[in-house]
């Protein structure tokens, strides 16, 4: 019974988190401030990897593991913040304009993210190499078609 009790507190706390997400922002600015600093931090996490990829860092597969998983769920929370009436930052304007295309490029780093955190857990760092270069390569194409 308690399990059950506490499955339903975790639904209700998840559902409440996902409505507080999807809620509108006071102003534009506060959209704008939420999706660059859910991108910078997912970015951090994201970074520490690719730099243990590329022989930058020492590589450690616990640290990979939790870093790509951090930024798989971080990848997720930004777009809230892209909506109507929040044009600014470094976003461009065919954001607003070319929003299939967005919604595409978004679905595809989200998408290589998560590939990403499920090769972390294996602990194989040539997996993990290959994984950083084509989950890279999904944040720059939405980059160079929609950020300043």
């Amino acid at each position: 019974m308690k399990s059950l009790a506490s499955v339903a507190l975790a639904a209700a706390t998840l559902a409440l988190s996902a409505q507080a997400f999807a809620q509108p922002f006071a102003n534009p600015q506060d959209a704008i401030k939420h999706r660059q600093s859910t991108l910078k931090e997912m970015q951090q996490n994201f970074g520490r990897v690719a730099g243990m990829a590329q022989g930058r860092v020492a590589f450690d597969a616990a640290e990979a593991a939790e870093r790509s998983q951090k930024a798989a769920d971080l990848i997720k929370l930004p777009w809230s913040g892209f909506g109507p009436g929040t044009e600014g930052g470094k976003a461009k304007p065919e954001i607003w304009k070319e929003q299939a295309k967005f919604k595409q490029l978004q679905d595809n780093a989200i998408a290589e993210m998560d590939k990403l955190a499920v090769t972390s857990k294996t602990g194989n760092l040539d997996a993990i190499k290959v994984s950083v270069g084509t989950t890279a390569a999904s944040c720059k194409a939405c980059h160079d078609a929609f950020r300043n």
